[in-house]
Parts: C-alpha cells; sequence; structure tokens
C-alpha cells in the first residue's frame, strides 16, 4: 500500500494538448470547456481511470451511500477535478475567476512578522489558485511540487509565480529539497507543503479520519514543529463555475511540549480541519488511491 501512496502523479496530456487548451481558453466561454469534456471526456474516463474504484469506494465504505448514489458521485467528483484541471490552464490563459477569502487576517498577520511559517494543504479543491491570490508583499513564498510535472504546466506555473514572488521547489530523489525548505524558513520566509501524501519520507501518522484510520505524512509536522513555527491549512475549494472560496485555519499547537507529542498535536489539529473541509466539499476530494487502511 505504501507504494502506491508515493506522489507520482502528472497532468493528464502532453505539451502540444495543453498549449492548445490554453489559446482555446483565450477565446472560448470556459462554460463550452465543460460542456464537452461533461459529455466526451469523462465517461472516457470513467471506463479507463482506475481511480474510479477508489472514489466509488470512498462514497460507498466512508460515506455509506448506495450503489446508484456512489456512481454519481463518483462522476461529480471527476467532472469537477476536470473543471479543476481546466481551470489551472484557465488562469494561465488570463482568465479571471471571483474568489472569496476567509481568515486572509490570518495569513496577514503571520507575513508581517519577521519569523517564517507553514503553509500546509491537500488534494482537495484547487490550491493553486491560492499562490495567486495570497500574495506576500514581505516574504517569498515557496511552494513544494511534485518534480517530474509536465513541462508546460511548470512553464506557466513560473511565469504566473514569478509575478507574485513564488519560487518553486521541486522534490528530488536526492532530497535536496529540504535543504532549500530549511534554507527559506531559515530566511524567514514562508513555506507551502501538501500533508496528505508521502514526500520521499516514509514516516507516518496515524489518525482517524472521517470515522476510519488513515496515515498521514509526518514530514510537515516535523518540519514545523523542529522550529516552532506557526502554521496555516489552507484549502481552496471551487463553489460555482467561476468562483472559488480560500479558507485559510491557523493550526494551534502547545510549542513547549515534547517534539513528538507536538507533532501529534499538529497533525490532529491538521486531519480535524481537513475533515471540516471534505465534509463540506465531499466531491472535491482528489486522492486517486486507496487513503483509508483497508479493515480486514
Amino acid at each position: 500500500m505504501a507504494e502506491e501512496k508515493k506522489w507520482v502523479g502528472t497532468t493528464y496530456g502532453n505539451s502540444w494538448m495543453h498549449r492548445w487548451l490554453v489559446r482555446l481558453l483565450r477565446f472560448f466561454n470556459i462554460k463550452v470547456i465543460y460542456a464537452f469534456m461533461a459529455i466526451f471526456v469523462i465517461p472516457v474516463c470513467l471506463v479507463v481511470n482506475p481511480g474510479r474504484k477508489v472514489i466509488y469506494n470512498y462514497f460507498r465504505r466512508i460515506w455509506g451511500l448506495g450503489p446508484v448514489t456512489s456512481f454519481l458521485k463518483t462522476y461529480k467528483n471527476f467532472y469537477l477535478f476536470g473543471q479543476v484541471v481546466v481551470d489551472r490552464f484557465a488562469m494561465y490563459a488570463g482568465k479571471k475567476f471571483r474568489i472569496t477569502i476567509e481568515g486572509y487576517d490570518h495569513f496577514l498577520e503571520l507575513e508581517k512578522q519577521p519569523e517564517g511559517f507553514m503553509q500546509l494543504s491537500a488534494h482537495v479543491g484547487n490550491y493553486e489558485i491560492a499562490g495567486y491570490t495570497l500574495k506576500a508583499e514581505n516574504k517569498r513564498f515557496n511552494a513544494l511540487v511534485f518534480g517530474g510535472e509536465k513541462e508546460t504546466v511548470m512553464a506557466n506555473r513560473n511565469r504566473m509565480f514569478e509575478e507574485a514572488n513564488i519560487r518553486m521547489i521541486g522534490i528530488g530523489t536526492d532530497m535536496s529539497h529540504l535543504f532549500e525548505i530549511n534554507n527559506a524558513l531559515s530566511n524567514g520566509e514562508i513555506v507551502s507543503m501538501p500533508a496528505d501524501r508521502m514526500l520521499g519520507s516514509t514516516k507516518q501518522i496515524s489518525h482517524t479520519f472521517l470515522g476510519k484510520t488513515a496515515s498521514f505524512p509526518a514530514g510537515p509536522f516535523a518540519v514545523a514543529t523542529s522550529r516552532s513555527l506557526d502554521v496555516l491549512a489552507v484549502n481552496v475549494m471551487k463553489t460555482s463555475s467561476d468562483g472559488y472560496k480560500i479558507i485559510v485555519t491557523p493550526l494551534a499547537y502547545d510549542k513547549t511540549l515534547p517534539k513528538n507529542e507536538q507533532i501529534m498535536q499538529l497533525s490532529s489539529a491538521y486531519v480535524r480541519e481537513l475533515e471540516r473541509i471534505v465534509r463540506k466539499y465531499p466531491e472535491q476530494w482528489y486522492n486517486y488511491y486507496e487513503f483509508w487502511r483497508v479493515e480486514v
């Protein structure tokens, strides 16, 4: 099961397809692309993509829904994820979305302080949009990203991130990203990391999540507690065809406790916040592998 949880996903398609999608989105209404995807793309994905079984089981086992409802929810999940991917390319093409921010004051308060801090995300909603919206004026923002992503996606991200004073740190097999993270935090900068998938290290923490036991990576919480950093959970959820809501939540933990207890306390706070978000937006869960332990 550990092998299935390695971060190996890339954006579907090749460079030619990505470039043409950006060009189309400069002229076509995004709803036209959504409609084409709903009719022609998603049905094919439901046939060929093994992730359909995982999401179907997610609705059946975690949410306790019936077979027909679970199938319809699986279709909606794939359709929403397709919209998220299209929305990213729409932003590369210059399109704007209506974005509201809940808890922005927490980000602004930490951004003014000399010390660095961390943002923890998950594979729900569309976190990439946060990078284009939560712009830091006093600190550089460092985003940990999958180093094997497609060239066109990385090029577009680089272009947009440069405008927002964001640097990408690619996850490498040589673990060099750990040194870059350490240097960024030493310089009082912001580091953003996903906290729901393994990032090279195999160390895990078990928590009850949506009623069943699941494993989360220990790394992000160990990094934060090793420096007694303040931590924010940031989730960006799709609310309409052209709307998103950014939810910023501070994660409290007792920095005077022994480090192992700090890690457990911080990770527990993160899991509870993630559970709150997923309960509100269950169809926007985009981890396409068996996330929960299979109970025998």
